[in-house]
């Protein structure tokens, strides 16, 4: 079972909307594959058509009283289940805390699906927190959706500091560029250069388009109203770089 995580330190730079149409290629590829919303703010969940809530919450997960798989729904699409977001998430650090291994347990959680999946899919707040390190050490790669904007790059720096401080294994860094705009110079000179200075980023660009926030009127992945779109090609060409590299660095 192969784990990615789509997480930004920052919010809104499209971490929801690549984790749902990641997920969903993988699944329509063959893939048994679930996708975990993590954010308290259920976005995923919604675009899914799941009512997000977990019996017990979050607390209830880390404390070992209910199961993972017993609280996992299926989704209007063959191979692909969804591990629905609660609001109670908001507290997930405190429950996380309380517990003897507080950065292991998403880990601890994930393992007895091995069997039943091969791609999980993490969907996770922005944040820097107990949550963000769990995912850290539960992931075998951390999709990075980053913005071309200096800003953005230097929020990037950040997480990769973060991710070399880690004890223990380490996931692969694989960042992308999310909301592009051609018609900007300091998005074209960023999506130039940056690739070949730094081997965590792809040359893949998802553009900033009316069609990838149309996905909250469906409540779809792009791929399924919009599969010719430049937007659904820039996700496919994603999930196949994703899908034919490495789990580590």
């Amino acid at each position: 079972m192969k784990v990615y995580a789509t997480y930004n330190i920052k919010g809104g730079v499209g971490k929801t909307s690549a984790a749902v149409n990641l997920a969903y290629l993988a699944a329509q590829g063959g893939a048994r594959t679930l996708l975990w919303d993590l954010d308290p703010q259920g976005a995923a969940t919604y675009l899914f058509r799941v009512r997000a809530r977990v019996k017990g919450g979050g607390r209830a997960l880390v404390r070992g009283s209910r199961g993972i798989d017993g609280a996992i729904k299926g989704t209007d699409f063959d191979g692909l289940d969804l591990m629905p977001a609660d609001f109670t998430y908001r507290n997930l650090d405190l429950d996380l805390d309380a517990t003897n291994r507080p950065t292991r347990q998403l880990d601890r959680l994930l393992a007895p699906l091995a069997d039943e999946y091969d791609v999980v899919f993490l969907d996770c707040p922005p944040s820097v927190s107990l949550v963000s390190e769990n995912v850290l050490h539960a992931a075998d790669v951390v999709v990075v959706p980053l913005i071309p904007a200096t800003l953005s790059v230097r929020t990037f720096d950040q997480l990769i500091e973060f991710v070399a401080g880690l004890p223990g294994r380490r996931p692969r860094v694989f960042a992308f560029w999310s909301m592009v705009d051609r018609r900007k110079r300091g998005h074209r000179e960023l999506l130039d250069r940056l690739p070949r200075e730094r081997a965590e980023v792809s040359e893949v660009s998802v553009p900033a388009l009316a069609v990838v926030e149309q996905m909250a009127n469906h409540r779809a992945p792009v791929a399924v109203y919009a599969p010719r779109s430049p937007a659904a090609q820039a996700y496919q060409r994603l999930w196949a770089e994703l899908a034919s590299g490495p789990d580590r660095p």
